[in-house]
C-alpha cells in the first residue's frame, strides 16, 4: 500500500512525535452571497461618488447617497420594500452633462364651489392638497407648488409659472430621459379611496416630457465593479445604449458569463408602452441576460417597477433559484387602471416578442405572471427558446457555483494519472475516471435538492477525459438536464349528464 498524501506535513520529519494536518476538501458547505446592484442616478446634494459602487446600508442610507427624491434613492427604497435582507450595493451615476430635464404642469382654469381635497399621484405617490371656494386659482397654484416642497422625497421639484400664476410647473430633480416616465395623474386611489376632484375645480395636466439623455458613463461605472459578484441588477433604463452596455458587460462570450469570468448575473427593467410599442420594442432586442417587464398606465415610473422586480427575484432566487417566478407578488408597483390592463392574448403576444408580463389580482396586488428574458433567436436568426426563462439562467448560476466548488475544493491540488494508473486510496492523485464518479455523485445530490433531473441519462452521457495535446487537462461534456417548472396544466373537461350503468 502506498503512503497517504499529506497537503504540509513533510516526508522527512524526525522530531517526535504527533502532528496532524487539515484537509478541507470534502467540508466545504459554504454558500453564495447573492448580491443585489441597483444602478440609479444621484444629485448634486447626493454624497455618493459617481461611476463608484458603494454597499448599501439602509433606505435613509439612499436618500443621502443619491439624495432626497433621486432616482437612486426611490428604487432603493421600492427594493428594500420587497428586500429587507439581501446585500445590495449601489451603483452611482450623475446626471450627463448634455441631459436635459422633463418637465410637466398643472394650470388651475376654475376654482371648486366646495371644499375638498385635490389628490395629485406624481410617479405614484400621493400629493393631497385642501382647496375651499374661497381659493383663486393662483392661490391653489401657489398651495399645491408649497405641499410638494413639504415632500422632498418626490422626483420633482415645483414653481410658480412666471407668466400664468394659476400654472405650477414640474421639473423633475433627475436630468435624462427616464424623467419622461414620472407620471402625473388625479385620483388614481378612486371612490373607493375617497378621491374624487371637488366640484367645480378644473385642472389642465400637462405629462412630464422633454427630458433627454441618459448617462454615458454606463459602460465606464460597470468597468468599476471588478469582479465581484452581482446576481440581480435593476436596470433603469432601456434606450438603446444602455441595453447594449449591459449587454456587453453581461455577454456569454466576453462579459461576466464568460468562460474567463464566470461572475453570471442578469438584469431586470420595465418598459413603459402600448401593445404595439411593446411588441415593436421587444423584437429589437436579443440578450438572454437582460429581462423586460411591459406595461402601461401604471403611475408607478419604470425605473422604480426595475428595482421592484429585481427584489422579488432575488427573493425567490435565493431560495431556490429553478422554483418557478410565477405569482410572485410585487411591493411597490401601482396595477395600471383596468382598461389598460393587457388581455390575455395580448399578453401571450408580448411572451413571443421578448416582453416578461405580469398580472394583478382583485385587492390591485401586481405579481410576476411569466418572467422570460429577451432572447428569441440563436445567430441565424431562427427561433430559440433556449435561454428563454429566467428560471433557467438562475438555475444554471447555481448548478455551474455548484460544480465549481466542488472542483476548486475537492481538486486544487491533486495529481494527475491515465485511467488504469494503480491509485492507492489517501494519495494526492486522481484519474478521469474518479473525477466522472464524482460528478455523477454531485449530479444526483443535485436532483435530489430539485436542480436537475435524469441522472441515469446524464451518468450515460457524462464524459471526462484527459486532453490528448495537454496532458495536465482534464475535459469534461456535461449533460446536465434542468429541472423545468410546471408553467401550465391543460385540461379537457369531458362532462356526461347520463350516469352510466353499473357493471354487475
Amino acid at each position: 500500500m502506498g503512503d497517504i498524501s499529506f497537503p504540509n506535513i513533510p516526508q522527512n520529519i524526525r522530531v517526535p512525535l504527533f502532528y496532524a494536518d487539515i484537509d478541507p476538501s470534502k467540508a466545504n458547505t459554504g454558500q453564495q452571497t447573492q448580491r443585489a446592484l441597483i444602478i440609479g442616478q444621484i444629485l448634486s446634494s447626493g454624497t455618493g461618488t459617481p461611476n463608484t459602487p458603494q454597499i448599501c446600508q439602509g433606505v435613509s442610507d439612499a436618500a443621502s447617497v443619491g439624495g432626497q427624491g433621486s432616482m437612486l434613492a426611490m428604487m432603493t427604497a421600492a427594493y428594500r420594500k420587497r428586500d429587507t435582507f439581501g446585500e445590495v450595493w449601489y451603483l452611482p451615476l450623475a446626471d450627463d452633462p448634455s441631459s436635459v430635464a422633463a418637465t410637466g404642469s398643472l394650470n388651475f382654469t376654475s376654482v371648486p364651489t366646495v371644499t375638498g381635497v385635490l389628490s395629485l399621484y406624481v410617479a405614484g405617490r400621493i400629493v393631497s392638497l385642501a382647496v375651499t371656494p374661497s381659493m383663486t386659482a393662483a392661490q391653489i397654484a401657489t398651495a399645491l407648488v408649497a405641499q410638494i416642497g413639504t415632500l422632498p422625497h418626490l422626483p420633482v421639484t415645483a414653481a410658480v409659472d412666471g407668466t400664468t400664476a394659476t400654472k405650477a410647473n414640474l421639473t423633475a430633480k433627475n436630468k435624462g430621459l427616464a424623467g419622461n416616465d414620472i407620471d402625473l395623474q388625479l385620483n388614481y386611489g378612486g371612490t373607493a379611496a375617497g378621491e374624487a376632484t371637488p366640484a367645480g375645480l378644473a385642472v389642465t395636466i400637462t405629462p412630464m416630457s422633454g427630458g433627454a439623455t441618459n448617462p454615458s458613463t454606463l459602460t465606464a461605472a460597470l468597468a468599476n465593479l471588478g469582479d465581484r459578484e452581482f446576481d440581480f441588477i435593476a436596470l433603469p433604463y432601456t434606450d438603446s445604449a444602455s441595453l447594449n452596455a449591459i449587454k456587453s458587460f453581461l455577454s456569454t462570450q466576453t462579459g461576466r458569463w464568460s468562460w474567463s469570468e464566470q461572475l453570471y448575473g442578469g438584469a431586470y427593467a420595465a418598459y413603459r408602452g402600448t401593445l404595439g410599442a411593446l411588441t415593436t420594442f421587444g423584437v429589437t432586442r436579443n440578450d438572454e441576460h437582460v429581462s423586460i417587464m411591459g406595461f402601461n398606465g401604471s403611475p408607478t415610473p419604470c425605473w422604480v417597477i426595475a428595482a421592484d422586480l429585481t427584489a422579488a427575484v432575488a427573493v425567490s432566487a435565493r431560495a431556490d433559484p429553478a422554483q418557478p417566478l410565477q405569482t410572485v407578488t410585487l411591493a411597490t408597483m401601482r396595477a395600471p387602471p383596468l382598461p389598460l390592463r393587457f388581455a390575455l392574448t395580448d399578453r401571450n403576444t408580448l411572451l413571443y416578442d421578448g416582453i416578461s408580463t405580469f398580472s394583478v389580482g382583485d385587492d390591485g396586488t401586481v405579481s410576476i405572471e411569466n418572467l422570460i428574458t429577451t432572447y428569441q433567436k440563436n445567430s441565424f436568426g431562427n427561433a430559440d427558446d433556449s435561454y428563454l426563462e429566467v428560471e433557467t439562467m438562475n438555475t444554471l448560476t447555481f448548478v455551474l457555483r455548484d460544480l465549481k466548488s466542488v472542483v476548486t475544493t475537492k481538486y486544487a491540488r491533486k495529481k494527475l494519472a491515465a485511467n488504469g494508473t494503480r491509485v492507492v486510496p489517501g494519495t494526492n492523485v486522481v484519474t478521469p475516471n474518479m473525477i466522472r464518479a464524482d460528478l455523477i455523485a454531485r449530479y444526483k445530490t443535485l436532483e435530489e435538492n430539485g436542480y436537475v433531473q435524469g441522472s441515469s441519462v446524464f451518468a450515460q452521457g457524462l464524459i471526462v477525459q484527459q486532453n490528448s495535446q495537454n496532458p495536465n487537462r482534464v475535459d469534461v461534456l456535461y449533460p446536465a438536464i434542468l429541472i423545468d417548472q410546471l408553467r401550465i396544466l391543460a385540461l379537457l373537461m369531458q362532462f356526461s349528464n347520463i350516469v352510466p350503468a353499473t357493471a354487475s
